[in-house]
């Protein structure tokens, strides 16, 4: 497999937007919803070491989006058919497919709600929609 056809602005980029996602994910649309189903409030949730989880986060969604992008480009003959509709369709294939699901898995053990799952799973889903999107039109 040859990764020198990865264009590593577009994982940056894809990176970035999981930031963008959450931010409207977890604010303004279901914010207040999400902090019930998880139990905290804004002031435990401003209490937390801000740099910590957004510094981890940025990393580990760094890794998902490069991920990504060996998947949706991991052959020459993906790389020259992939376009922005190909890697929205599968990248939400990944969100919805793996992700959700296994986050749903470990919900159910976990003893969360249905609203938990389908706020966490959702957001996954959309942000590997946005992030294969942005890695199929910026190859």
């Amino acid at each position: 497999m040859d990764i020198s056809s990865i264009n590593i602005f577009a994982v940056l980029v894809a990176t970035l937007s999981t930031f963008l996602v959450g931010w409207l994910w977890y604010g303004p649309l279901f914010g207040k919803t999400w902090m019930n189903a998880v139990g905290l409030t804004e002031e435990q949730i401003q209490q937390g070491n801000m740099l910590k989880i957004f510094g981890f986060a940025f990393f580990f969604e760094l890794i998902m989006a490069f991920n990504l992008a060996v998947f949706l480009t991991g052959s020459p003959e993906a790389t020259e058919m992939m376009n922005a509709k190909m890697g929205a369709f599968y990248g939400f294939l990944a969100g919805f497919g793996w992700v959700f699901f296994a986050l749903a898995v470990n919900s159910l053990y976990e003893q969360k709600s249905w609203k938990y799952i389908f706020i966490n799973g959702g957001y996954w889903t959309v942000t590997f929609t946005v992030m294969g999107l942005i890695l199929g039109a910026w190859k």
